[in-house]
C-alpha cells in the first residue's frame, strides 16, 4: 500500500542566502562610519577609534550567523557600546596621559591656528561633558543630538520602548546643560575656555 506524502507549503518569497564574506562586507560598507563616530562619541579616544571599530566588526564576523537580517546596525551598535565601555574602563585603570593633545595639534593641517584652537576647545568641552554623563543617558543623547536618529530609530536600535528613549533624552539634555555649565565654569576658572 502506497503512503501519500504530504505536500510542502509553498514559501511566499524565496529565501535569499547572502554568502558570509559579502554580508560582512556590506555591513561594514553600510555601518563603518556610523560605528566609528559612535565609538568616538561614547568616549573612545580618536587614536583608538580605528582599533575599536575593527574590534566591533571582528565580533560581528565571529557571530555573523546570529545576526538577524535587518538587525545588523542594532547588533553593531550594541557591540560598539560594549567596546566603548571596556575602552573607558581600561583608560580609567591606566590613567596615563599620553601626548594625545600634542599629536592632535601636529595632525591638523586644514584650519587656521585660531580655528583649530577653537575646534579643539569645543571638542574637549563636549568630550568632558559627555564623559560626565551615565552611559544610558549619553547613548541616547549621542544618537539623537549628534547622529540625528529619530526616537523611533533609537528605540529599535537599543531595543527599548520609545517612551524610555524620550525619558532618557529629556534627562540627558538636562544633564548635558548642567554639566556643560560646570565644565565651562571650571575651564574659565583655570583660564582654559572663553
Amino acid at each position: 500500500m502506497a503512503v501519500a506524502t504530504p505536500a510542502l507549503p509553498e514559501l511566499e518569497a524565496p529565501l535569499v542566502v547572502v554568502p558570509r564574506p559579502e554580508r560582512l562586507r556590506a555591513m561594514a560598507a553600510d555601518n563603518f562610519q556610523f560605528i566609528w563616530r559612535s565609538l568616538r562619541r561614547l568616549g573612545v579616544p580618536e587614536p583608538s577609534a580605528d582599533d575599536a571599530a575593527q574590534q566591533v566588526f571582528e565580533v560581528a564576523s565571529r557571530r555573523l550567523d546570529e545576526i538577524l537580517p535587518g538587525r545588523e546596525r542594532a547588533f553593531l551598535f550594541k557591540t560598539a557600546l560594549l567596546v566603548a565601555t571596556e575602552a573607558r574602563r581600561r583608560a580609567a585603570r591606566r590613567r596615563e596621559h599620553s601626548d594625545a593633545a600634542a599629536l592632535e595639534e601636529a595632525c591638523d593641517p586644514g584650519p587656521t591656528p585660531e580655528q583649530a584652537t577653537e575646534w579643539r576647545e569645543s571638542r574637549a568641552l563636549l568630550d568632558r561633558v559627555l564623559d560626565s554623563m551615565s552611559m544610558d543617558l549619553r547613548t541616547v543623547f549621542v544618537l539623537f543630538e549628534l547622529e540625528e536618529l529619530p526616537v523611533s530609530g533609537i528605540a529599535r536600535l537599543l531595543e527599548i520602548p520609545a517612551g524610555t528613549v524620550s525619558s532618557r533624552l529629556r534627562r540627558a539634555r538636562e544633564e548635558f546643560h548642567v554639566q556643560a555649565k560646570r565644565v565651562r565654569a571650571r575651564a574659565k576658572f583655570r583660564g582654559g575656555l572663553p
